[in-house]
């Protein structure tokens, strides 16, 4: 029987989930059961009469921290019913975290489930992160208010992966990372819009030309708008 893929997030807003994942083919699969996703509100582990997660920064500065023993209790039970904690990785949504990349992706999926880690304020105390060996990963060079958007982001990004989800398994060969390149233009019917024309080739029905061109253009764009992956790209295909 096939495994069921385990999301929980933890989170001081669980009125956000599952969000937009319930919509389209990711909220169809979450009807199907190919995956489940459980939120855990923060604030139920909090302190006192008003909960309180939060405390001012030690040391001095702005903003509050999010409070290692709250945490720590929230983690507890996120991890309570997992049998295998090796297949149920904890990842903190961070700025200062490693790059998300397809690559770190498709390891992800991979896995029986995933625990995010949603921060506020001005991030979490430091000694949940080290105590639970936690990997902080971020979603590019900007801030958000809080971690709960690129947790959904990176939620898509996995479970679009999971077998049976797409209809169309091939639809993820020529994706744009796939092969350090970015994926070609795509075009479809009216074959005449605003007097822009579809490219001929594509209509042509010879599929070695049409495979040449959107190679080609798949190129050209990496070139144009990921120099970087166009470097990484030359030196594995030994392009001069």
């Amino acid at each position: 029987m096939k495994k069921i893929f385990k999301a929980k997030v933890i989170t001081l807003f669980p009125e956000n989930f599952p969000g937009l994942l319930s919509a389209g083919v990711i909220g169809k699969a979450l009807k199907n059961k190919l995956w489940k996703i459980q939120a855990i509100d923060i604030r139920q582990f909090g302190e006192g009469n008003h909960k309180k997660v939060d405390d001012t920064t030690s040391g001095g500065g702005p903003g509050m921290i999010l409070k290692a023993d709250v945490l720590g209790r929230a983690l507890d039970k996120s991890l309570k019913s997992i049998k295998n904690k090796n297949k149920m990785p904890i990842v903190y949504l961070s700025p200062r975290g490693k790059p998300l990349t397809q690559k770190k992706v498709k390891a992800l999926s991979k896995n029986e489930g995933i625990i995010l880690l949603c921060g506020r304020y001005e991030g979490v105390d430091q000694r949940v992160l080290d105590k639970y060996k936690i990997e902080e990963i971020s979603l590019g060079d900007f801030i958000l208010a809080g971690g709960e958007i690129a947790a959904q982001a990176t939620l898509e990004a996995i479970i679009r992966l999971i077998p049976g989800v797409l209809g169309d398994s091939d639809s993820l060969k020529n994706e744009s990372f796939t092969s350090d390149l970015l994926e070609f233009p795509q075009y479809t019917r009216p074959r005449l819009w605003k007097n822009i024309e579809i490219p001929s080739v594509l209509s042509t029905g010879n599929h070695k030309n049409i495979d040449q061109w959107r190679k080609d253009m798949s190129q050209k764009l990496t070139k144009k708008n990921r120099p970087d992956l166009w470097e990484k790209y030359k030196k594995k295909q030994d392009i001069k």
